[in-house]
């Protein structure tokens, strides 16, 4: 079944966007590749890549934040540039970034999962990338 982007994530009823008079939801959510690529383009959520550290050196959203789900599991706090931010958490198919987003829900962090992940992502013709800046692969 298809993600309707009205029903899900931040077009969502319900859903607050952070903003400087609104409190962000501190649920877990879902959003669509496309929806996460615009909030982190606009610097409205930024993208947390839950996957190992061999899939995100090999290809990832441009600008994404990285922690693999083991460590967030583990109690690693979230990398500096996320804190205090809506998270989008992605991994390889939405497996691991929904877990993610369960553990940082129950953080109190607001958290959306992007469903499909970067399969997803990559699907959608989104840009993958490298930590060098060169075009990214999915593996």
């Amino acid at each position: 079944m298809p993600l309707l982007p009205h029903a899900h994530g931040p077009n969502a009823p319900g859903w607050n966007a952070p903003g400087p008079d609104t409190p962000a939801r501190t649920t877990s959510g879902r959003t669509t590749p496309a929806e996460a690529h615009e909030l982190a383009r606009t610097g409205a959520a930024v993208l947390l890549d839950v996957r190992e550290a061999a899939e995100f050196t090999a290809g990832h959203a441009p600008g994404a934040l990285h922690q693999p789900l083991i460590g967030l599991v583990a109690g690693v706090p979230l990398p500096a540039g996320a804190a205090g931010r809506t998270v989008l958490a992605i991994c390889r198919s939405g497996n691991r970034s929904r877990r993610a987003a369960e553990l940082l829900a129950q953080r109190g962090v607001p958290v959306l999962d992007v469903a499909g992940g970067m399969n997803a992502w990559a699907l959608a013709g989104l840009p993958v990338t490298t930590p060098g800046g060169g075009a990214g692969r999915l593996g």
